[in-house]
């Protein structure tokens, strides 16, 4: 298939964009910079310079496409604070790739929970689940739709930007690897290249209307990881008082006293033969990358 990929330059895009063109597909990324095409080309896709803002731009590459897959996001204006109006903005882009493959019977992949366990449209304060729910609505327009639910921590020799490497960061400038409370609230993961290759049965098995869960690992501690970032940094895990989190934490803050519900997959490996092979998240970490080139 020729696939259209949004966020080309970004960690998902990495694995997901190898596995397509090892599969034979052929893949175009967007990229807004010379240093992103320059990023994309190096994954070995082709490259269409331009953001999500135009709108005119991505319905014309979604239009000569037979699938897109959807990663970007304006992490930007969300680490700025305004999410609503990040969110606004994913709101239109989705809505233009959407009118361009609206009756065509393609397939767009897009990021979201947008339902839950039983069928039902899934609740949730997080401005994006609207997002998600417009592309669910996506299956009666005659778009082959899927979504996946990706965990918030992503792992990888790539990852340079995530949960993982902001706590390391956090810990070296603090002297202490923290963990808000007792630390028992739980974050799902996967290895970015199983990702990749989730991503690459979606765009080839999934039917329209599928809600896929990528977690290999449903929660994993915020204690246990701590600990590893300690072990290799040669400073103590500590418990940081939860209403002391942001002064400890920074922005970080919020995110630490998280309780996010864990991800069961069991479904999704059931749906498409999906079994995550990588390295977990206390085994990658374990392996020293994440603490080299800082």
């Amino acid at each position: 298939m020729r696939v259209f990929v949004t966020g080309a330059s970004g960690h998902v895009a990495s694995a997901v964009i190898p596995e397509l063109i090892t599969a034979g597909h052929e893949v175009t990324g967007l990229a807004r910079s010379e240093t992103a095409a320059a990023a994309v080309k190096a994954l070995g896709a082709g490259v269409r310079l331009g953001d999500t803002s135009d709108l005119d731009g991505l319905r014309e590459a979604a239009a000569s496409a037979d699938a897109v897959i959807h990663l970007a996001f304006n992490h930007d204006v969300m680490v700025a604070g305004d999410m609503a109006g990040a969110t606004a903005m994913d709101m239109a882009t989705v809505a233009a790739l959407g009118d361009a493959l609206a009756g065509t019977g393609k397939t767009f992949i897009g990021i979201g929970l947008g339902k839950a366990a039983d069928g039902s449209p899934a609740a949730s304060a997080n401005p994006r689940s609207a997002v998600a729910r417009e592309i669910s609505g996506f299956s009666e327009r005659g778009i082959r739709s899927v979504l996946v639910a990706i965990p918030p921590v992503v792992h990888s020799t790539r990852d340079k930007h995530g949960f993982i490497p902001t706590l390391i960061r956090i810990a070296r400038a603090t002297g202490t690897s923290g963990y808000a409370g007792d630390g028992a609230n739980r974050w799902p993961a996967v290895h970015a290249l199983d990702l990749g290759r989730l991503y690459r049965l979606a765009l080839e098995q999934a039917p329209a209307g599928s809600q896929l869960i990528a977690a290999a690992e449903e929660g994993i501690a915020v204690r246990d990881i701590a600990e590893v970032i300690g072990r290799h940094l040669g400073i103590p895990a500590v418990s940081v008082a939860p209403d002391k989190a942001t002064e400890h934490f920074g922005p970080f803050g919020m995110i630490m006293t998280l309780g996010i519900p864990p991800m069961p997959s069991a479904p999704t490996r059931q749906l498409l033969g999906w079994e995550p092979g990588h390295p977990g998240l206390l085994a990658d970490l374990d392996q020293g990358h994440y603490f080299t080139g800082q």
